[in-house]
């Protein structure tokens, strides 16, 4: 088993301060810095940055983390091979889940919890980058994000959905009556849109560019919430993933208007690190996705590294 000391070290990477490592791990300051000092100690080497205040890593720090993480990591997977071995899987599962596809990702997990009640489920809202960061870092289990990936570490991929984006704006606008619109029409509306660090945002610039133009939206945000809060204010239109109405519905102040000219498809898939074997609450995970309805679950297959 890995000892306590290397998992303070993990959280005081995470939190990147002694006090709030300290308290996620339910001891004192001086207690996880004494551990910190007893792995420096003990391998002969400087793992902590010190100054008034925690710094970073030194570059063989860096070093022990990554080996402190994998270690974690399989003691966490020793830990649900056994209570598969007791037939119960048990643990925890951190999804970490593009914000786009919060409100679709419930039929994954809904399905997930009906076969394994004992297992405990966590949602984190994260950007694509985020996502595959702490993939590699054993900070998620698996990913939510849209599919191919853009990362550098090869993964295991599974296509959930297919969708279209669609216009969100509000009633009683001069859009009344239409029933499309294209995209280079849509540039020209007062527009929320996400943040140009996710890369929904990024995808949907894209489009713009590739009719020869771009949007300049008045409002930026990186929540879902808020995009349909300010449509609903009347002032904005936005741009959003289908599924996301069809899991909570339409406001009552907005209409939808698909957007053409060009039709666009986007995939949206589960993700999680090619492990062999993978942890048993992964394996599981992939199995209930491959049976999700409509058949898009099944296609798992192994992503290169971006070039």
């Amino acid at each position: 088993m890995i000892a306590r000391k290397y998992l303070y070290l993990i959280a005081l990477a995470r939190e990147k301060h002694f006090g709030r490592a300290a308290a996620a791990c339910h001891v004192s300051s001086s207690t996880l810095s004494a551990a910190i000092k007893d792995i420096e100690t003990e391998l002969g080497v400087t793992v902590v940055e010190r100054g008034q205040q925690f710094v970073g890593l030194t570059a063989e720090g860096r070093c022990v983390l990554e080996h402190a993480q994998r270690l974690a990591d399989g003691v966490a997977g020793l830990r649900q091979e056994l209570a598969t071995l007791r037939d119960r899987l048990q643990g925890r599962l951190v999804i970490g889940v593009i914000p786009t596809a919060l409100t679709a990702v419930s039929a994954l997990t809904a399905a997930f919890t009906r076969r394994h009640p004992q297992v405990a489920l966590e949602v984190r809202s994260l950007s694509t980058g985020d996502i595959l960061h702490r993939l590699a870092h054993f900070e998620v289990d698996a990913g939510i994000i849209y599919l191919p990936h853009q990362g550098d570490q090869p993964l295991v991929t599974q296509p959930l959905w297919v969708e279209d984006h669609v216009l969100l704006t509000p009633r009683g606008g001069p859009l009344d009556g239409r029933e499309s619109i294209a995209w280079a029409e849509a540039a020209d509306l007062p527009l929320c849109l996400l943040t140009p660090d996710m890369l929904n945002r990024r995808t949907i610039d894209e489009t713009f560019a590739s009719v020869g133009t771009r949007a300049r939206p008045t409002l930026e945000t990186n929540s879902i919430v808020s995009l349909l809060a300010h449509v609903c204010s009347g002032a904005w239109s936005t741009i959003i993933p289908r599924s996301v109405l069809e899991q909570i519905g339409i406001p009552g102040e907005a209409r939808v208007l698909p957007l053409v000219a060009p039709s666009l498809a986007w995939t949206t898939g589960l993700a999680t690190l090619l492990q062999d074997p993978p942890k048993p609450l992964i394996a599981a995970l992939r199995e209930v996705a491959a049976a999700l309805p409509g058949g898009l679950g099944d296609g798992e297959g192994h992503d290169a590294p971006a070039p």
